[in-house]
């Protein structure tokens, strides 16, 4: 008998410890660390970055009550009774390109080491830590590599090392990190409709010679991205690439939910197959402008009101945006895009309008084919 396996495999999203991507600092004082994190994220201001440290203050007050208090810029003032749990830091952080940590407290994936002649002994003590070093600093020209880190990591000396008033070059090196773990994107084209107001399946409408869904898939494959087909579990579609919906009755926004439950670690570049209109210019346009920073670049119509869900590359921070609607009761993506932070393309009209009934059908037929 094979083992009995009480939980379903699901693909894990590719996570540091505290977020999706992440550096220690580690080997100077606090405020060598904080005052480093302060310069660098200046001259990294259009990415989403956080701090995570532990607080210096020796008499801590325990509330009964947990306060969030904002500025109206948006600056917030947070105090949780609830200790550091790497899943909930997760859920917190999920949202950033990348985390700073304060080393001196909790560990990161990757390292920054500062070389500070007067901290051999907290730098011996966390050696153990110092597992995935990136670049080093020297604090002073003097700083020097301890002997029991040569030891310990004999290629140390061959590591890229900055002085710590180098930002900019600091910066430059973070921003590498950075754009190394920028998602890759594919496509999923969405057939699992029910198509009530068309009477038969839209992903079959016939514009170019072919079923609609097949000219959708060949479009993203020319701009080479991998591209799967959405289908819900009873459509008989033969066909390799496909995502059968996990998120049952809940039209498009399940099928995105289901194509990150496939596979969280990459942007989806979701388009519907009732949009004839959208052109391989269109794609292009969408992959130009994409920016990994939002939580999803989408095209909006120059007169519309608002943006277009099903032509959108939805990155992989907006999966855990997309469930908290969910446990709210909503599963409308527009709603998403609406209330988040998002990058918008803006093109005519004309390119996006949506094919839901025949006789739309019978128009747009005789506008393509002239």
């Amino acid at each position: 008998m094979g083992k009995h396996q009480k939980h379903a495999k699901l693909k894990l999203r590719d996570n540091d410890n505290f977020a999706p991507n992440e550096i220690s600092i580690v080997g100077a004082k606090c405020n060598v660390i904080s005052n480093l994190v302060e310069n660098v994220s200046s001259k990294l201001s259009k990415y989403k970055l956080a701090y995570f440290d532990a607080s210096h203050n020796k008499n801590i007050e325990i509330t009964n009550i947990e306060t969030y208090t904002f500025h109206q810029k948006g600056t917030a003032n947070v105090s949780l009774k609830r200790g550091v749990n790497k899943f909930n830091q997760r859920v917190q952080f999920s949202q950033y390109d990348y985390l700073f940590i304060n080393g001196n407290h909790y560990q990161g994936t990757k390292q920054i080491l500062i070389l500070d002649n007067e901290k051999e002994d907290s730098v011996k003590k966390r050696l153990d830590q110092l597992n995935n070093i990136q670049f080093v600093v020297k604090l002073t020209n003097e700083s020097k590599y301890f002997d029991f880190l040569v030891a310990h990591n004999p290629q140390i000396e061959n590591l890229l090392c900055y002085h710590i008033d180098e930002v900019e070059k600091i910066s430059k090196h973070i921003e590498n990190l950075i754009k190394e773990k920028i998602a890759p994107i594919q496509g999923v084209v969405l057939a699992g409709g029910k198509s009530t107001r068309m009477g038969s399946d839209k992903g079959r409408l016939n514009f170019f010679g072919k079923n609609q869904r097949d000219v959708a898939i060949e479009m993203l494959e020319k701009n080479h991205l991998k591209t799967y087909l959405s289908v819900r579990e009873e459509q008989e579609i033969s066909i390799e690439n496909k995502i059968t919906d996990k998120f049952i009755g809940l039209g498009p926004f399940g099928a995105i939910c289901s194509a990150f439950q496939e596979n969280p670690n990459v942007g989806w570049l979701v388009i519907a197959t009732d949009v004839p209109f959208v052109t391989d210019e269109v794609i292009q346009l969408l992959l130009k402008h994409r920016n990994p920073s939002k939580v999803a670049t989408t095209i909006k119509g120059e007169n519309k009101e608002f943006p277009e869900p099903l032509i959108t590359i939805w990155e992989p921070k907006s999966y855990p945006l997309l469930l908290n609607y969910l446990a709210q009761g909503y599963s409308c993506p527009r709603k998403v895009l609406i209330n988040s932070d998002i990058e918008i393309v803006e093109i005519k009209d004309d390119f996006i309008r949506n094919i839901n009934t025949p006789e739309d059908y019978k128009n747009a037929q005789k506008e393509i084919n002239g």
